[in-house]
């Protein structure tokens, strides 16, 4: 579990309604549209200041994709987001650039989102000097600051990636990411490439900075065990949608959805009070392109009824502060 207590304060720093995203599907010679994707379907969550909201699901589920839509690496098809007082989507040219400081990402592979040929300073100094926060002198004492606050030292700001291990590249990843001082990191699997004991460092490092600098994350990974970890709630996707959202310590130990359930069961470090017995599902996710009707999980749900297959679930309040969409939750326990 989270060993970070909850904000007292409830009031979103980031708040997204209704998101929805969909993919053009090309083939042939010429890349002829075919068909589309959807890849996220009507998302919504808040994230108060200091707070972090773990996202997780199968691959294919939408989480990496509502992360490139909240940095804005990828664009909305529909729905709102809030971010510090203000339409983040609709932000454009340099009011954007001006604010994208305050929004950052950490990437799931350190190897492959810093630059080979730049040096670990170059690359911290970087936004410094793309969003003009610092100059000359400042810039120096910038990255030594850095460097510091993710347990490097000011030498390592003359080596190279590649000189590097992949625990020290994640380090600078994140020591890029907060040079510009921002109040949200979206974090996308940024412990699943390193191994067991490293990840742990990496996510301790992640808890002690969120303490440190009033951080709030969207911290999205496939390890159910991760998230419990740094975690203040929970939102689990499905094929694109929220099908169980609360508390992390209501979500894992008593969760009401089935696929959360299952979820649950296959982590490596489940909860003392959770399901013990591994529960393997039937089947793989059906394809995102062709949905079956009614409630999307119930192909693969060993409680579904014919409601299930004739009408969707919509996500509503249920018991411990959690939302699920389901019919029947908690029976299956």
């Amino acid at each position: 579990m989270s060993s970070v207590a909850p904000p007292a304060n409830r009031e979103a720093l980031l708040s997204a309604v209704g998101l929805e995203k969909s993919f053009s599907i090309r083939r042939g010679l010429f890349g002829r549209v075919e068909g589309y994707l959807p890849a996220v379907r009507g998302v919504s969550f808040d994230v108060a200041h200091g707070e972090t909201l773990g996202l997780v699901g199968e691959s294919g589920s939408g989480k990496t994709t509502i992360g490139r839509l909240i940095a804005r690496l990828e664009e909305a098809d529909g729905g709102e987001v809030r971010f510090d007082g203000e339409d983040w989507l609709s932000l454009s040219g340099s009011a954007l650039r001006r604010r994208r400081g305050k929004l950052q990402v950490v990437f799931q592979d350190p190897q492959t989102s810093l630059n080979p040929r730049m040096s670990v300073g170059d690359q911290i100094a970087e936004p410094l000097r793309i969003h003009r926060l610092a100059r000359g002198r400042a810039i120096r004492d910038r990255i030594d600051e850095m460097l510091s606050r993710v347990g490097l030292s000011a030498k390592m700001a003359s080596r190279f990636p590649a000189e590097l291990s992949g625990g020290e590249r994640q380090r600078v990843a994140i020591a890029r990411a907060l040079a510009t001082r921002p109040k949200f990191l979206v974090c996308d699997e940024p412990v699943s490439s390193l191994d067991v004991s490293i990840a742990a460092q990496i996510a301790n490092l992640l808890l002690d900075l969120r303490e440190q600098a009033q951080l709030s994350y969207l911290f999205i990974s496939h390890d159910l065990a991760v998230v419990c970890r740094l975690a203040d709630r929970i939102a689990v996707l499905y094929l694109g949608r929220v099908v169980e959202e609360g508390p992390v310590d209501a979500v894992a130990v008593r969760p009401l959805h089935p696929y959360t359930v299952a979820l649950v069961s296959a982590a490596p470090e489940p909860p003392p009070a959770s399901r013990r017995h591994r529960i393997v599902l039937a089947g793989d996710p059906p394809s995102a392109t062709n949905p079956p009707s009614g409630c999307p999980f119930h192909p693969r749900c060993p409680i579904a009824r014919e409601r299930c297959r004739e009408e969707r679930p919509e996500l509503l309040p249920a018991a411990a502060g959690q939302r699920v969409a389901c019919f029947y939750p908690g029976e299956m326990r």
